[in-house]
């Protein structure tokens, strides 16, 4: 991509974060969600954070230690169609929050909707479920194969 969101300069303040999560708490508090879950590593603090706001509990989806794709580990348990609101902070492709989709479905969980800081997806992300963002950003993205800066010797800088 031709720009990169740091999300990490918003998360490292407590207020700033519980206020953005505020409002996202309070877009989907008609999904009446019982958790919230969070892919690591970002997801993780604005599904805590999300879940205080709500009144409910918090939980991870950690990647697989044995292939690809998330998983609900540390003992956390889902009762069967225990209603989850998936947290994360930035979506581009969407794979994360798919893979935390299937996470919560596979522990017995009803994913019930997907909240993010910032959809950088240019409307692309699709999670067949209600999607609240707080920022939506146009950020223009390529496969690495058809990155037109590769070749001009641009420089990755992260600001």
């Amino acid at each position: 991509a031709a720009r990169y969101v740091e999300k990490f300069n918003l998360l490292q303040w407590p207020d700033r974060t519980a206020e953005i999560c505020a409002r996202l708490a309070e877009a989907a508090r008609g999904l009446e969600a019982e958790t919230v879950a969070g892919p690591t590593t970002g997801g993780v603090i604005l599904a805590y954070e999300m879940a205080r706001q709500l009144g409910v509990r918090g939980i991870i989806a950690e990647r697989r230690p044995d292939g690809p794709g998330r998983a609900i580990q540390r003992d956390f348990r889902l009762s069967p169609g225990e209603r989850v609101l998936i947290a994360d902070d930035v979506v581009t492709s969407g794979g994360s929050v798919h893979d935390t989709i299937e996470a919560v479905r596979e522990a017995g969980g009803e994913p019930v909707g997907v909240t993010v800081l910032v959809d950088r997806s240019s409307g692309r992300a699709d999670f067949g479920l209600p999607f609240f963002a707080a920022a939506t950003l146009e950020i223009e993205s390529w496969e690495p194969a058809d990155c037109p800066l590769c070749p001009k010797g641009v420089p990755l800088t992260i600001t």
